[in-house]
């Protein structure tokens, strides 16, 4: 990856933790960030015991996307797609940036 998309997903991956960290409570104060790196991507896992909403707020997604555009300028512009889940009493959310040629991009 070049430095200017490093720097983004890096600002992205800190934005989104930052959001997280308004979930955290005093019986479930921990945030689980789990990066995996792929043979076409990166992905990071945010994931934390509680109420069940998304590490990152639609609220930021939209103010993102309405920011973003092509080349992602955007709150969340360092990464290509934004997924959540819930395992058992875990909501994850997942940012995944692509690196190899062809694969989506904003």
């Amino acid at each position: 990856m070049e430095n200017d998309a490093t720097t983004q997903l890096q600002a992205s991956v800190i934005a989104a933790c930052e959001e997280a960290f308004e979930h955290l409570t005093e019986s479930h104060p921990h945030l689980d960030v789990t990066l995996t790196r792929l043979s076409d991507r990166i992905e990071v896992a945010l994931s934390y015991e509680g109420d069940m909403a998304p590490a990152v707020g639609l609220d930021t997604i939209a103010k993102s996307a309405s920011q973003s555009g092509v080349g992602g300028s955007g709150v969340l512009g360092g990464v290509d797609r934004i997924q959540y889940e819930t395992q058992g009493k875990v909501a994850v959310t997942r940012l995944t940036k692509y690196i190899s040629q062809g694969a989506p991009s904003r």
